[in-house]
């Protein structure tokens, strides 16, 4: 927890629903602590695609988090949304998206592709450049 690295911030209702997720590719803080902190205040009061969490439902939330060993540039060839996260980023390496490993639904490269280009506005006739990475999952049972 005292060494620096990214990592990602889920928050999950009773049921399983994405409740908000945030987090960082490169570490912005100065620990693992401080990062995690950081991120799960951001997921819970600043994920654009949900209203905050309101006081009352905290109770009602599973948490996970998502520790990023360090990225590596790959092929599709190379990918596994299973296993691996990915990131996909543009010619220029201005836009980036990520797609954390393991995700219910996601059951292709295609598809993990598909859905980091386009949280980054890439669109998929753009060249792009892709990395893979491992995590290391916490969470409540």
């Amino acid at each position: 927890m005292a060494s620096r690295a990214p990592c990602f911030v889920s928050l999950k209702t009773l049921d399983g629903e994405l409740r908000g997720c945030i987090g960082t590719i490169e570490p912005a803080r100065d620990t693992l602590a401080e990062e995690i902190v950081a991120n799960a205040i951001s997921a819970a009061t600043t994920d654009p695609r949900f209203e905050p969490v309101e006081p009352e439902e905290l109770s009602n939330l599973r948490y996970s988090v998502d520790v990023l060993f360090p990225a590596e540039e790959a092929t599709m060839a190379d990918l596994d949304p299973a296993n691996f996260g990915v990131i996909v980023e543009d010619e220029s390496g201005s836009r980036r998206g990520l797609l954390l490993p393991d995700i219910p639904g996601i059951d292709n490269v295609s598809q993990q592709i598909e859905i980091a280009a386009r949280k980054a506005g890439i669109s998929s006739a753009e060249p792009m450049r892709l990395y893979r990475f491992r995590v290391q999952r916490f969470g409540e049972k």
